[in-house]
Parts: C-alpha cells; structure tokens; sequence
C-alpha cells in the first residue's frame, strides 16, 4: 500500500467515526428513543458542541469526496512521491484539526485547518497534471 494510500485509508476512518460522539450526545439529550425516531422540529435540540461536530462532519464527508477521488487518480496513475505523501498526511492532520477545533467552536483556527486541507488538494492536483 502506498503512504497516499494509507492516508486515504485513515481519512475514511476518521470520516466514519465523526459521527459516533454527536450520535452518544443525541442519545443523552433525547433518549434512546428520541434519538431513533424521525426528526422534527420539535426535538429538544442537541448540545451545542455536538451540532459543530455535526457540520463538521458533513464537511468532512464532502471534502472526502474530492481527496479519495485524487488519491485513487494518483495510485492508478503510478504516481507517489514525497510531495503527494506528505499532502496527503498534512491533509488527514488538517481534517483532524479541523473536526476538533470546530467542536470546540474556534473559528479562526477551524477555517485555518481547513484552508490547509484545501491546499493539501491542491497539491494532489497539480500531481495529477504532472505539475510538480
């Protein structure tokens, strides 16, 4: 397996696991039953910090969406190289940051990790033209 690979690999993990913590808090503010049922507007809304970790989630599902895609390019293009290693390690670490720190509710740093997950893409980018 490529280190891109990898990288891809550990993304999707994490991607798959975001939702584990805000689910957890819906089951303490509803109920277990609460927490089954439809939505409605009526549901007694969630914590605070778990409705960040929701949008912060969904986000990560859509960026997943460009990076697994231009890492899959990559690979089938036999190409792997120190530059698309490290952007694709610096663009887990930045979705990682940015789940956190948008949790938290820092919104400086949240648009920070994800501006760098943004430029780790673009460097996949550029790989995939033969730009750098």
């Amino acid at each position: 397996m490529s280190r891109e690979l990898m990288w891809l690999t550990l993304t999707v993990i994490l991607t798959g696991v975001l939702w584990i913590p805000y689910i957890i808090d819906r089951i303490l503010v509803r109920g277990m039953a609460g927490a089954m049922a439809n939505p409605s507007r009526r549901d007694k809304p969630q914590s605070a910090w778990a409705q960040r970790l929701y949008f912060a989630h969904t986000n990560a599902v859509e960026n997943l969406m460009i990076f697994a895609p231009l890492v899959l390019i990559l690979d089938a293009q036999g190409i792997s190289t120190p530059a698309t290693a490290l952007a694709c390690a610096i663009y887990f670490w930045a979705r990682l940051a940015h789940a956190v720190v948008y949790t938290m509710g820092v919104p400086v740093l949240r648009t920070l990790a994800f501006t760098i997950g943004f430029l780790a893409q673009v460097v996949l980018v550029l790989a995939v033209f033969g730009k750098i």
